[in-house]
């Protein structure tokens, strides 16, 4: 179950985010002030900068680093020019973050699932040699 998990948090969230990362990189770049910090790479940060004269506040996606900067922590940021609320931080639009991300959960994944395999053989075996004909249980000694 375990293993199904990561692999869907893999193959569902991780991979397209670093997708998503990488086509802000040709986007407008603009000097922004983190305004509200958290687990950016879960996507709860947020960024406050300037695109057509006007403040924008744009949630930094999943994927994003800087989860350890304290609100107002100066940062460099790419966004898309006809819509400012795509946003990403300049270090993240190679998308490596959520990548290597998707890749351990992916590993993580099969870890789990050659775990429970083996303990899926290993339970049979033990129960077909506890089955066997002409096998007999072992006896308790008395006091």
């Amino acid at each position: 179950m375990i293993a199904l998990l990561l692999g869907a948090l893999s193959a569902l969230l991780m991979f397209p985010a670093a997708q998503h990362l990488r086509s802000l990189r040709d986007g407008e770049r603009a000097h922004a002030t983190l305004h509200t910090s958290g687990a950016c790479m879960a996507g709860h940060c947020q960024v406050e900068f300037e695109a057509g004269g006007r403040t924008v506040v744009a949630d930094l996606p999943v994927g994003s680093g800087g989860g350890k900067s304290s609100v107002g922590t100066r940062l460099t940021v790419r966004y898309q020019a006809d819509d400012p609320q795509v946003v990403a931080r300049e270090e993240d639009v190679g998308g490596g973050g959520a990548a290597m991300l998707a890749v351990m959960s992916g590993g993580f994944a099969l870890l789990f699932l050659m775990m429970s395999v083996g303990a899926a053989i290993f339970v049979a075996r033990q129960r077909r040699a506890g089955s066997m004909p002409g096998r007999t249980p072992p006896q308790e000694k008395g006091p």
